[in-house]
């Protein structure tokens, strides 16, 4: 469902998601420019909006990076750009993960590729592992990143100590990557 809420004389649109597992409210931009607030689901909405106004400043920088890297950004997302690249971003992640498992050794289940909207990877509770298609207009770090961090999840399904201890072995500067491809994530939404 779609709210408004004025925040510097402007009126922004968004939506609350609610989810049982949520600890925290959270907000982000979709890969639409929309703002997005992710809610435990006890708490209200009169306390979305005051945590949105709260974090106006950042509200608005980030809505106004989108608008800028979205017209800057020569690459759209659309199922016909899907279907173009699917099949060389399957190839590349095979190859990434025969590389980095000789390491590792972890089984998985199954690996996709996917037109996924907000994430560049996921690892399921049953080994499965998704990537993001677009993965193949990243530089090679930031994609030898996203194969360790979600080929590390098939060992600790978190983002704990031991996680990222698993990660730094094969991708030492991993915090700086990581930092990296967020930066880099608005880009090829």
């Amino acid at each position: 469902m779609k709210k408004t809420i004025t925040i510097a004389g402007q009126a922004i649109e968004y939506s609350i998601k609610r989810y049982k597992r949520n600890k925290n409210l959270r907000l982000t931009i979709n890969n639409r420019g929309n703002l997005v607030a992710s809610k435990p689901w006890y708490l209200s909405e009169a306390r979305v909006e005051r945590f949105i106004k709260s974090q106006a400043t950042w509200v608005m920088e980030k809505l106004a990076d989108f608008k800028l890297h979205n017209q800057n950004n020569p690459f759209h997302s659309s199922s016909q750009e899907y279907l173009k690249y699917k099949q060389s971003a399957e190839r590349l992640v095979l190859k990434k993960i025969a590389k980095f498992n000789q390491h590792y050794q972890f089984q998985f289940a199954r690996i996709s590729v996917r037109n996924q909207k907000t994430r560049w990877g996921s690892c399921s509770s049953r080994g499965n592992l998704n990537f993001n298609y677009k993965i193949i207009f990243l530089a090679p770090r930031l994609i030898d990143y996203i194969i360790v961090h979600e080929l590390c999840h098939l060992r600790e399904l978190n983002h704990s100590i031991r996680f990222w201890n698993l990660v730094s072995q094969k991708i030492p500067q991993c915090q700086l990557i990581r930092q990296d491809l967020q930066k880099k994530g608005i880009e090829l939404k």
